[in-house]
């Protein structure tokens, strides 16, 4: 069924508050009464032989309102199904010391209530059509999302700008989800001893680079975040010209842009906060921590300081660097898993990853756990003798075409979801590059040789790049330690 199918000439009679409780009104009379199911058909199998970048490019379409908005679409008619986000241009890496973890603060605050709606009725809305919602925070972004019917794209619309512009800020509200968030940060982080270590290890690996900051914040800021903190962090930065809109599913573009110019048009374009590239100074030599916590088994984290796509002097260093990711930790065939994990023995567990898609530098990221009769210096010995048999040795072309084909499959099953397409779109555009740039992304794989992963091994993977954290198990009944508050999950953080 379709919910809003109200006529053009009507709908721009009234104003968006206007309009939004006339949509909501509308919803609940036809929720009321009538009942139906929507089958939805399965998405066919991505062909792995190749990717098909001109019809994907050929389905996106991009327009700016003129209060600087930017909205994205991506058609696939495949489903009548719609995936709604909306990428705000700003997260923990903006942040400045004494308010880590407010952007976190304020995507609870969104939930909260407008000057059209009560706090928790946006979600609950949206799970009374049938909707799924949620947001997350991380370095460089706060993102709002809902997936549901095509016909509902009109009510994401109105929804999103009115939180845009009328959120209410009440203190007891406020006070409630700060205490949320501590609770969260108390489960996720301080009860968990390699969240402990992840943290820390973050803030000594990034010496200059907010990177270094946890996105859920310190606890001692959370202490003394206030409601006018909040209130100035939405001013400043929750405006159109700080924000995309991507929409992936069964849509049509004209019609989307339409919608966008009506619920956002009239919303003013705002003077932002300077925001500066996430920089890292030159490492000047190896730097190593030890983290205390009650644990069972010991972890090892190496990161190696490095360029991102947006950072590289040569882009096609960061390349090299994620199919050199891949070959450490690419499946079970992988390197890792073969000797480190398998074959010698050495680790319980052993991973590498590395993300060229970053607005700033970034790190090259070694992390295991070793066997229990395996000291940890083994471990690292081991983990270094993996990177050093890559710089010695360029991978075979038979394994660096294994590891591609592995890398180019995982771009092409993303696709296969309306959210996966959202996403991606959304990640190319808050590093500061764009949805266009994904055919060279695919090409510049192909192109990776394997003196290229040899060369970026030997140019990255160095002592004077490295930092190196551990973390010391403490007897699992002994009292907490006050050296140790960490996120393991630094990228994102769900409401």
């Amino acid at each position: 069924m379709r919910i809003i199918q109200a006529p053009r000439t009507w709908l721009s009679h009234f104003s968006p508050s206007h309009l939004l409780h006339t949509m909501l009104l509308c919803a609940t009379l036809l929720c009321s009464t009538l009942s139906c199911k929507t089958v939805i058909a399965l998405p066919a199998q991505a062909d792995t032989a190749q990717v098909d970048c001109a019809a994907m490019l050929a389905a996106t379409h991009e327009h700016v309102l003129e209060n600087g908005l930017k909205v994205i679409v991506r058609e696939d008619h495949r489903s009548p199904i719609v995936s709604f986000q909306i990428w705000y241009h700003v997260g923990a890496s903006d942040e400045p010391h004494h308010l880590t973890g407010i952007s976190h603060v304020l995507e609870h605050l969104m939930f909260k209530g407008t000057t059209a709606l009560q706090p928790g009725e946006f979600s609950a809305w949206i799970s009374e059509l049938g909707g799924q919602e949620n947001a997350f925070t991380a370095r460089d972004q706060t993102v709002y999302y809902q997936t549901w019917g095509a016909h509902n794209l009109a009510l994401s619309m109105a929804l999103e700008a009115d939180r845009m512009s009328h959120l209410l800020f009440s203190q007891e509200e406020f006070d409630k989800e700060l205490q949320v968030v501590k609770e969260e940060r108390r489960l996720r982080t301080e009860d968990n001893p390699n969240a402990k270590l992840y943290e820390r290890f973050l803030r000594v690996a990034y010496q200059s680079s907010p990177y270094g900051q946890p996105v859920i914040g310190w606890m001692h800021d959370l202490d003394h975040i206030t409601l006018k903190d909040a209130q100035n962090w939405y001013k400043s930065w929750y405006a159109p010209n700080n924000a995309t809109i991507i929409i992936a599913g069964d849509v049509h573009a004209a019609d989307v842009f339409s919608e966008a110019q009506r619920a956002f048009g009239n919303t003013p374009r705002h003077t932002l906060p300077k925001r500066n590239r996430p920089l890292e100074v030159e490492p000047l030599g190896e730097k190593r921590l030890i983290v205390k916590a009650p644990a069972q088994l010991p972890t090892l984290l190496m990161g190696f300081v490095a360029p991102s796509l947006t950072t590289a002097d040569n882009p096609a260093d960061a390349h090299a660097l994620y199919m050199l990711s891949a070959i450490l930790d690419g499946g079970e065939s992988a390197r890792l898993a073969s000797h480190v994990v398998r074959g010698n023995e050495i680790a319980a567990s052993a991973s590498a990853s590395y993300s060229p898609i970053s607005r700033g530098d970034t790190l090259f990221l070694l992390s295991g756990t070793p066997n229990k009769t395996i000291g940890i210096g083994q471990l690292e010995t081991a983990l270094w003798a993996e990177i050093k048999a890559l710089q010695a040795n360029p991978p075979t072309q038979q394994e660096l075409d294994r590891v591609r084909a592995q890398l180019i499959a995982g771009l092409i099953y993303d696709q296969d979801s309306l959210s996966g397409q959202s996403h991606g779109i959304g990640q190319l555009e808050s590093a500061g590059m764009s949805w266009r740039d994904f055919p060279e992304l695919v090409n510049a794989l192909s192109a990776v040789t394997p003196k290229a992963v040899q060369a970026a091994a030997q140019k990255y993977l160095i002592a004077d790049h490295l930092t190196v954290g551990q973390l010391d198990p403490q007897p699992m009944d002994a009292p907490p330690l006050s050296s140790s508050r960490a996120s393991i999950d630094d990228a994102t953080r769900q409401h």
